[in-house]
């Protein structure tokens, strides 16, 4: 028998700009299911407690795609992604889950949960996170209300039902525009036949330097690849004041305003990028965050602009999530059912884009589940750490350490 497919799609930016207009989101086919469907109050997490995990699954999926050329991820996209969709797996698939992501299923509800409704915004760091829930209005889809109640309770996702045709495709593109804040247009160009769910998940984040940089701190330079190949490029100059580094790299810490900031690791001479990525693991990285120092620190940092795209889906088999993308072995139970048909993820897409200059940073990330069915005074000898060359970025939430983005520059004309 044929099987049916659940896609679930959720999407997810983060740094982008506010300057574009709001688009109106008018949901002229979905019924709102929230009107029965009320929020709970829910068992808040204590974030230290598992920001180490976090950064560790960051650190781990970082390093399964690393594949010597420029990467950028949204991990805590991923995240977001997969802990919504996990809560309607069971059995094998549901332990397999929660071995990709380091944390147990209620634990990472509960950290997700208490991570947004920690989240501070400022005057020039704006940071906001939607969830939605799209599923087809056809008799032989039964969802359990369990499904929907934990994802509104954790996430407080809007929830339609809807017909999956034409006004339904420009519904959740205008929902995605909407929360994105006109970064992300679209996310969906067409809605398959057997199309049954959407969940989708969008964050909208912006920041300004702490310290921009002037234009007398921009100037012309080289960047040189791992082949030799040398690339003019503009770099932006400035002293910093907090140095971190391991026994492969040197770097630094440059900050937003906000609870923000931007980690630049550079690895030593002879050190290759692919080597330094995996020489990196969870524990390492939180410890280099949690251990800056507070000193003079002379930087070089490149404008760049980049794009990522890649269906991770293999990369998470890869790291132990393999009956969730089988037929017969998936378990999704607690989602749901359609009438003697299995439903298993097809494909993980996972699309990011990130602006880095004078005033700021601007970066989004875009992950679709597919489911089928001050300083310290100046020292003697300042340090210096110019990315000149390949090198490791993230950035990340001061407040936990963990990151939001972590990526490798190899190329700043790609």
């Amino acid at each position: 028998m044929k099987k049916r497919i659940l896609s679930a799609i959720i999407a997810m930016l983060v740094l982008c700009t506010v300057l574009f207009n709001m688009s109106s989101c008018i949901m002229v086919s979905a019924v709102d299911l929230m009107d029965g469907i009320e929020p709970r109050e829910v068992r808040e997490a204590d974030l230290d407690a598992l920001n180490e995990s976090v950064t560790d699954f960051a650190v781990r999926i970082f390093i399964e795609m690393e594949n010597g050329e420029n990467l950028f991820l949204s991990p805590m996209s991923i995240l977001f992604a997969l802990a919504m969709t996990s809560n309607g797996a069971a059995g094998e698939t549901l332990a397999q889950m929660e071995l990709v992501f380091g944390i147990e299923r209620d634990e990472l509800n509960e950290y997700l949960h208490t991570y947004i409704n920690s989240l501070n915004e400022g005057e020039k760091t704006k940071l906001g996170i939607a969830n939605s829930i799209w599923f087809k209005k056809d008799p032989l889809l039964t969802v359990n209300q369990s499904f929907l109640q934990k994802n509104a309770d954790y996430y407080g996702a809007e929830i339609y039902k809807t017909s999956f045709d034409m006004t339904t495709l420009a519904d959740i593109n205008s929902w995605v525009r909407r929360e994105t804040r006109g970064m992300i247009p679209s996310i969906i160009e067409s809605i398959s036949s057997d199309t049954i769910m959407y969940l989708i998940n969008t964050i909208a984040f912006e920041a300004e330097w702490a310290t921009t940089y002037k234009s007398t701190q921009v100037k012309d330079g080289i960047f040189t690849k791992e082949d030799g190949t040398e690339q003019r490029a503009e770099f932006m100059y400035c002293t910093e004041g907090k140095f971190i580094e391991d026994e492969n790299a040197t770097g630094f810490i440059k900050r937003y305003k906000g609870n923000y900031a931007f980690v630049a690791l550079l690895p030593n001479e002879g050190v290759s990028i692919s080597d330094y990525i995996a020489s990196l693991n969870g524990e390492g990285v939180a410890s280099m965050l949690a251990s800056s120092v507070s000193t003079t620190v002379r930087t070089s940092l490149p404008k760049f602009s980049t794009k990522f795209e890649a269906d991770i889906a293999d990369v998470l088999y890869s790291m132990g999530m393999t009956d969730a993308f089988d037929v017969d072995l998936a378990d999704f139970s607690q989602l749901g059912s359609y009438e003697e048909q299995n439903i298993y993820i097809g494909n993980v897409l996972h699309k990011t884009f990130i602006d880095v200059e004078e005033r700021g940073t601007k970066a989004g990330a875009v992950t679709v589940v597919s489911m089928k069915d001050g300083s310290a005074a100046p020292p003697e000898d300042p340090k210096e750490v110019y990315l000149d060359r390949p090198f490791v970025y993230m950035i990340i939430d001061t407040e936990n350490n963990i990151p939001l983005f972590i990526g490798s520059m190899t190329d700043v004309k790609n």
